[in-house]
């Protein structure tokens, strides 16, 4: 919710998509809307979209940020949890994207980030399709930044490191199985091995980052893949 609250601060209506499951009253609280869909349908995909034009009578931002993890090697990674990996972080931002370029095009401005990884530049073992699907996402960024210029189109990926959320805290106790260890090993041995700055990321600085490439001061910012690493790639 830290990239609804960033947006919700400079005064932007916002619509929230999560699972039908998922309580509402967390986006409500900081006077944003919801919407129940699972992104792994197209038809919901562009349901969402429909809902954010009959709701707010455009669509001038769309964060593509939702994500899951399963941790697991090769040769034990269920196929049916690939399948529901790259639908819902590779083709649901291209579904998406494609339901909302229509729009920003008419507007003739828009700002589109996809919430990348620094695995949509390296790799780790364990993350077959959540690493495929972020380097995919990078190549899609690329893609649409290229087609969206002179449209005032401005499309961005961001690729941060380990932030202090949801699907980070899930992964430690995965990641302790994988490899053997215990959870605060998985921590400093693994996700802040390589790191120059040995600490999570908060979401706020996720947030705030989004909230400035969504901007009209990141005008000139398109097909970036901005590292938000903590050092990690530096070597």
């Amino acid at each position: 919710m830290a990239v609804v609250e960033a947006l919700r601060a400079r005064g932007d209506d916002v619509l929230v998509v999560d699972l039908p499951a998922a309580e509402p009253e967390g986006a409500e609280a900081l006077g944003a809307a919801f919407f129940a869909a699972d992104l792994t349908s197209g038809e919901a995909c562009r349901d969402a979209v429909a809902e954010a034009i009959r709701r707010f009578g455009r669509l001038d931002i769309l964060v593509n940020n939702a994500g899951i993890q399963h941790v697991a090697d090769i040769e034990s990674f269920p196929e049916d949890r690939w399948r529901t990996m790259i639908d819902l972080m590779l083709t649901a931002p291209f579904v998406l994207t494609q339901a909302a370029w229509p729009h920003m095009r008419a507007a003739g401005w828009g700002r589109i980030v996809n919430m990348a990884s620094i695995h949509a530049k390296v790799a780790s073992p364990g993350k077959a399709a959540y690493v495929s699907a972020k380097h995919g996402l990078i190549g899609l960024t690329r893609t649409a930044a290229l087609e969206g210029g002179e449209h005032g189109i401005t499309v961005n990926a961001l690729c941060p490191a380990y932030v202090r959320s949801r699907l980070v805290e899930n992964q430690v106790a995965d990641q302790a199985k994988l490899h053997g260890m215990d959870e605060d090993a998985v921590i400093s041995d693994i996700m802040l091995a390589g790191a120059a700055i040995k600490r999570l990321i908060e979401p706020a600085e996720v947030a705030a980052t989004v909230a400035y490439l969504a901007s009209d001061a990141a005008a000139a910012v398109t097909g970036a893949a901005w590292d938000m690493d903590l050092g990690w790639t530096a070597r």
